[in-house]
């Protein structure tokens, strides 16, 4: 079966190879046909990249007819380090998009593999099959929802989405501190709006629900489903306001109004350093009448049997202690479904000081943002008392960062960063270590270990 599954993927990756090199050449005008065209670097990459990836997938239709489905998808997940070193040769914007179109049209590999028990766990009356998510940047415009859920994650967060397209911030506005496994960003909320979104999310929800019923049918009926009310995965969507609006508030209504239906929770984006004037509304009283005016609009909205879905806020690391005592009791009088902690940080650690790229403005992420999230995220899960579930975002690039968030207070943890440098193959493995971690520590569950580090 799995023989046959490579070989039709290897002839579709040939075929439409074959097609685009057959395909027409159109160039100015009669004048300068006989011109040979300029050829950018950026082709001569882009053919490289297409040989490797077309040579990998031979060698796996090989690999693929002498194993079962699980070990070659294993296979796939290994291999895939062999195209990261190609990516880097493009600027990261571009190597964004070829990453997201992959995943869009099912390039990527698709765990086949159970996650381990000890991974599993209900949050907000969903259930995950563990607690490592993709964060909101990645897929913005939720075009990868499948491929990329597919890839193992427990949960994968799209957007942040703005009510109206924009364009986002001048290019360039991606830039890689390679050496210190970290980026920087000022994309700016570049999003291609509500409306777009909301067509491919309900397209995928009506996908998700029949393969659901699918699923269902040929399955045990005591067999645990892991997943939200739209099939396999947790899906979560992340809602930002128009750099231009006058009216915050509104922003995000009609962000809730429009794509809550679709999510398993949402996150209200107060946070990013590449929107002016945004982190304003992390002030006490601004967060306070927000807050109320979302949840307001969620629950104004008709729901079924599962309710509505649950709203977290997503806060920065640039936080004082009076910000974070503020934003805590804010959550609790408010009874606020969660906290994501953290987005990037306008700071520079003394770690990137030395990286001329550290001078480009815009937010940090990577390795060097771990340490600061991660003590904000235990702060906050004092303040809070452990009442509210918080999901750790910061740095993490492998299970034992995803355990000394967990430890901090995080029930759930997010990457982003580490996954872009690393690529898909990173996500068994930080599963993998992170089991070990548990065990390895007398913890039966991810539960058992939330906030051990504040007790």
């Amino acid at each position: 079966m799995t023989g046959r599954i490579a070989s039709r993927f290897i002839k579709e990756c040939l075929t439409q190879k074959l097609k685009s090199m057959a395909a027409p050449r159109h160039y100015c005008s009669s004048a300068t046909a006989t011109a040979k065209p300029n050829v950018p670097h950026s082709s001569r990459k882009g053919r490289l990249l297409t040989g490797a990836t077309i040579g990998l997938v031979i060698a796996g239709g090989a690999y693929a007819s002498t194993v079962d489905e699980a070990t070659f998808g294993g296979w796939l997940f290994s291999a895939t380090k062999l195209v990261n070193p190609f990516f880097a040769l493009l600027d990261p914007e571009t190597a964004h998009r070829l990453a997201i179109s992959a995943a869009a049209r099912g390039w990527v590999p698709r765990e086949k593999r159970p996650d381990q028990q000890i991974l599993g766990l209900e949050v907000w009356g969903r259930r995950f099959s563990n607690p490592i998510g993709l964060a909101a940047g990645f897929d913005k415009n939720a075009e990868a929802v499948e491929g990329l859920l597919g890839l193992g994650f427990g949960f994968v967060e799209v957007g942040s989405v703005t009510p109206i397209p924009q364009e986002g911030n001048p290019k360039p506005r991606m830039f890689r501190l390679r050496e210190q496994g970290a980026l920087i960003n000022r994309c700016g909320f570049n999003s291609e709006g509500i409306v777009a979104v909301a067509k491919r999310l309900g397209a995928q929800h009506g996908k998700r629900k029949l393969d659901e019923t699918s699923s269902t049918s040929t399955s045990s009926n005591d067999e645990v489903k892991h997943g939200g009310k739209a099939g396999p995965g947790i899906l979560g969507v992340n809602i930002g306001k128009n750099k231009t609006s006058e009216d915050a508030a509104a922003d995000y209504v009609q962000g809730v109004h429009t794509l809550s239906q679709y999510a398993d929770y949402l996150v209200i984006n107060i946070s990013s350093p590449n929107t002016p004037g945004l982190r304003q509304l992390q002030g006490r009283k601004l967060l306070k009448d927000l807050i109320k005016k979302v949840q307001a609009a969620r629950d104004e909205m008709q729901w079924g049997e599962e309710g509505p879905p649950p709203l977290l806020v997503k806060i920065a690391p640039d936080l004082s202690k009076q910000d974070l005592e503020d934003i805590a009791q804010v959550a609790l009088a408010l009874r606020l479904d969660g906290l994501i902690i953290s987005n990037t940080t306008v700071s520079r650690p003394e770690m990137v000081e030395s990286n001329p790229v550290s001078k480009e403005s815009g937010g940090l992420s990577g390795t060097p943002l771990f340490s600061l999230s991660t003590d904000i995220l235990k702060n906050m899960y004092i303040l809070t008392k452990g009442r509210i579930p918080l999901i750790g975002c910061g740095g993490v690039s492998s299970g034992e960062d995803a355990y000394k968030k967990i430890r901090a207070g995080a029930t759930l943890v997010q990457l982003y960063t580490a996954f872009a440098y690393d690529g898909p193959a990173l996500i068994p493995q930080i599963k993998a270590e992170l089991a070990e971690c548990l065990e390895r520590d007398g913890f039966k569950s991810v539960y058992d270990a939330v906030g051990a580090d504040c007790r």
